[in-house]
């Protein structure tokens, strides 16, 4: 069984980022462990022998509802927000394709502390920014349902759906005293991954996730780029949530020329490590790479391993310290488990969970300031 690794946070653009896959090898077999930690399933089934022998209205008795409940509980019981179990139905739709248009809202969505939805970034000119979602808003119902106990998955499962149905957003807007409800209109939204402009001698590269088509996109810019008069890059990762492990090596690789990327330690301590894998066009220009707080997963690697590298000057604020990693396991009824089933490290061996990349310099400025700071920087110290 191929393992299929997911280090990001969620785009309900149409697709979540947490499908995106960290392909990266075989799954481990997946077993019970020593005696003493192995489910009792006799208690399970003396509870099931039970209810069907005595449950005074049996018409309710439904064997695959009870079942799929009783591994839901079980998953909820880990209270691990990136967890969830998916209903066969909710599987297909997570398992969507992650290339060309989808359909959705347009939006980045994360936890905050207290396991609540939050929204990091609507995309421009989305169905989410055009109804008034703003960065930082807490969804506390969707469609009257109460989010709170609900794993970031089943969240964004429940926003998405077909273009033109609609879905009712309850929204705590940041600094605001009381919720609104938010009617949003779905849509047919384009995802573009790469964007970039020459800022005078500086290319400014933003890339918003690492899908599929990233690393092509992104090697088309670097050649469309003079590299014998351009003094700098500006790789803008702010409100980036991650995405395919592949994609982000290959990104890497093109400013990183040696050495492992990202390592991957599972609960038994078995270590996967990806390293830089040449492709395209290679740049050692000087980087400034920019981060924020919703900066996470697949862009805290990236980050990462240029911060451990020494090849880039890392600015903003503390990233995100999403450190793990999920795997899907697919159950016999095509329903599916979305496990938590490691942590990943940077090349130096750092852990980032709960702590995220600390930038070498933090900045007070926000929005296009940092984006001058990162040039004036860039221009005082290259020759």
């Amino acid at each position: 069984m191929k393992k299929k690794y997911k280090i990001t946070l969620l785009l309900l653009a149409v697709f979540f980022l947490v499908v995106l896959s960290f392909l990266t090898g075989c799954l481990v077999g997946f077993g019970t462990s020593g005696s003493g930690q192995n489910l009792d399933l006799d208690l399970i089934n003396q509870a099931w022998k039970y209810i069907k022998e005595y449950y005074v209205d049996t018409a309710k008795i439904d064997s695959v509802a009870q079942s799929q409940g009783a591994i839901r509980g079980m998953v909820n019981s880990l209270e691990d927000p990136y967890s969830a179990y998916l209903d066969p139905d909710t599987y297909k739709l997570f398992e969507s394709n992650l290339a060309g248009d989808f359909e959705g809202i347009g939006a980045t969505v994360n936890v905050n502390e207290d396991n609540l939805p939050v929204i990091v970034a609507p995309l421009d000119n989305s169905p989410a920014a055009n109804a008034g979602l703003k960065t930082g808003d807490i969804i506390l119902a969707i469609d009257g349902e109460n989010t709170t106990g609900m794993s970031l998955t089943e969240a964004v499962l429940k926003i998405r759906g077909t273009a033109g149905t609609t879905v009712t957003l309850t929204v705590l807007h940041e600094g605001e005293p009381a919720a609104v409800d938010i009617s949003i209109v779905r849509g047919v939204i384009n995802v573009a991954s790469v964007e970039w402009e020459m800022k005078n001698d500086i290319a400014y590269i933003k890339i918003l996730e690492f899908g599929e088509d990233t690393n092509e996109e992104l090697n088309k810019v670097l050649e469309a780029i003079d590299m014998t008069t351009t003094k700098g890059i500006m790789l803008d990762l702010r409100s980036n949530p991650g995405g395919l492990v592949p994609t982000v090596v290959d990104v890497a690789s093109h400013f990183i020329d040696n050495g492992v990327v990202i390592t991957m330690v599972d609960n038994k301590g078995n270590r996967t490590s990806n390293s830089v894998n040449p492709n395209g066009v290679f740049t050692d220009l000087p980087m400034v790479v920019l981060v924020d707080q919703y900066s996470a997963s697949g862009s805290e690697v990236l980050s990462g391993a240029l911060q451990d590298y020494h090849r880039a000057t890392i600015a903003g604020v503390t990233t995100f310290g999403k450190g793990s990693y999920n795997t899907n396991i697919p159950l016999q009824d095509g329903s599916d488990i979305y496990l938590t089933i490691g942590r990943w490290e940077t090349p130096n061996g750092n852990l980032i969970e709960g702590k995220g990349i600390e930038p070498d310099y933090i900045l007070t400025q926000t929005g296009d300031d940092q984006i001058q700071w990162a040039i004036d920087f860039l221009h005082e110290n290259t020759e």
